[in-house]
């Protein structure tokens, strides 16, 4: 029974980290579209959502399999409840993913302009902050999942820079109002998808340690 239980946990872990994987594609896909502006990029990304839909689906049906069958109490019980959310949270980068290559879509038809923001440095905190909030659940690293924390509050200045220079950049070219709009767009998608990565280390300490340390409670 109980080697069978633990079979079971190691099943799921295996299966939130394969998870983990295939989201981390999926947001290298996004940034290089950006990069890029290529629409088949993104074309590819929206297309293929459907497969972390399902992975995410499996993983939550298997958790609360566990739950009724096994009842578990503890540490294995914090870590199901953890896994649950964590595999939510990683359904909802994908979907920040897709949201991503929906805006490259449509700038990818537009020439670019003399002034726009660069993306660069706040896509590479935002991948960053996920690769490291998935090698602290391989590791069960809890500095490293505090690290995550703390850089959210980067991206979100960042965030707030693109926002002001997009906003006077409106003023000087109200012909082109769509585009600079759906730039935008791609800093909010960024920002909520670094959100997603930092509440996936708050579930990471939560299992650690057994402590919330949500609403910046830390």
């Amino acid at each position: 029974m109980v080697n069978h239980f633990q079979r079971e946990l190691d099943r799921i872990k295996k299966s939130i980290l394969s998870l983990g994987a295939l989201v981390e594609e999926r947001v290298r896909m996004a940034i290089k579209a950006i990069e890029t502006r290529d629409a088949k990029i993104a074309t590819n990304i929206i297309q293929s959502d459907y497969e972390i839909d399902e992975a995410e689906v499996e993983i939550e049906e298997e958790c609360l399999k566990i739950l009724a069958l096994y009842q578990p109490v503890a540490v294995d019980l914090r870590f199901i409840i953890a896994v649950i959310k964590i595999n939510n949270e990683l359904e909802s980068i994908g979907d920040q993913a897709v949201n991503i290559a929906e805006r490259v879509e449509v700038i990818s038809k537009h020439d670019d302009l003399d002034v726009v923001f660069d993306y660069s440095l706040m896509a590479e905190k935002a991948e960053n902050m996920l690769n490291m909030s998935i090698d602290a659940l391989v590791n069960m690293d809890l500095d490293l999942a505090f690290k995550v924390l703390i850089l959210d509050d980067e991206v979100d200045q960042i965030k707030n820079d693109a926002y002001d220079r997009i906003k006077k950049t409106m003023g000087n070219y109200t012909d082109k109002f769509g585009f600079l709009i759906n730039l935008l767009l791609i800093s909010r998608h960024l920002e909520r998808l670094a959100d997603h990565v930092t509440n996936i280390a708050e579930e990471v300490i939560y299992m650690i340690e057994g402590e919330i340390v949500r609403h910046g409670n830390f």
